[in-house]
């Protein structure tokens, strides 16, 4: 099946969470945003109400992060920080749910957190993607591999009235053996174990390490309808380029997504 602009476009949350990037920088994103029609803007959860105006008759939603990036705030503040950025016109919102008590097996809190937060926001009309932070999860916990882990999660995340899993912040840096900071985001394997963990109401949303056109159509042919991507403007406007030569990319064989995060 060949892909069209508008299916590619309406995959992606055009990623704006970097702590540095100014008031300037944000309004320029969100009109980037609306200038390409991406499904949705990611952004800081102070700057939700101005994105709102800015984005205000373009067809492009808002969205939120909440207990971002760690997920380490207790539930009740990240219960206060939904409400708050979906009074201010969040109509996503992305949630790190608890590292750590998902590391430590207590399967409870991790569910009754992801269900406050989910039933704050969909009392305001919005959607959540509950982030999994993979890169953190791949040497297993809770008595689980890696695997059986993020796939108990997924789960989890259905039961309690998730919207989407996705798979990582985009900032899960994991410390390597000579100090340095790895990261590598949504992997393929990754987005097909997400995929067939979960039921289809659930979505998928991939994030980080997706930074060229055929990654974004990779993650599409994995089945994730939502990808966080910075490189926005690099991806379409590839497409265009293609799209006019006749040059398409065909599927892809490849296990890579691209470099890089966002």
């Amino acid at each position: 099946m060949e892909l069209s602009y508008k299916t590619l476009a309406k995959m992606i949350d055009h990623s704006l969470l970097h702590p540095t990037l100014t008031d300037r920088e944000l309004e320029e994103g969100c009109r980037l945003a609306a200038r390409y029609g991406v499904a949705s803007v990611c952004i800081k959860p102070y700057a939700v109400r101005k994105a709102v105006e800015w984005l205000k008759g373009s067809g492009v939603l808002v969205g939120a992060v909440v207990g971002f990036p760690h997920g380490s705030s207790t539930t009740e503040s990240k219960r206060h920080e939904t409400e708050l950025a979906c009074r201010d016109g969040a109509q996503e919102i992305d949630m790190v749910l608890n590292i750590g008590k998902a590391l430590s097996g207590d399967w409870d809190y991790v569910e009754e957190e992801i269900r406050i937060l989910c039933l704050e926001a969909h009392r305001h009309g919005a959607k959540v993607k509950v982030i999994l932070e993979n890169d953190f999860l791949s040497q297993g916990g809770g008595g689980l591999d890696g695997d059986s882990l993020k796939r108990r999660l997924c789960e989890i995340g259905e039961r309690a009235g998730a919207d989407w899993v996705k798979t990582s912040t985009g900032y899960g840096f994991v410390k390597q053996s000579d100090g340095s900071y790895g990261y590598k985001g949504a992997t393929v394997e990754d987005l097909a174990l997400m995929r067939s963990s979960v039921s289809p109401k659930v979505e998928v949303k991939a994030a980080g390490g997706v930074r060229d056109l055929d990654g974004l159509i990779r993650v599409h042919q994995l089945g994730a309808s939502r990808c966080g991507a910075t490189a926005t403007a690099a991806m379409l406007d590839e497409f265009r380029r293609r799209e006019a030569s006749g040059t398409l990319p065909k599927e892809s064989k490849t296990g890579t997504l691209g470099q890089g995060g966002y």
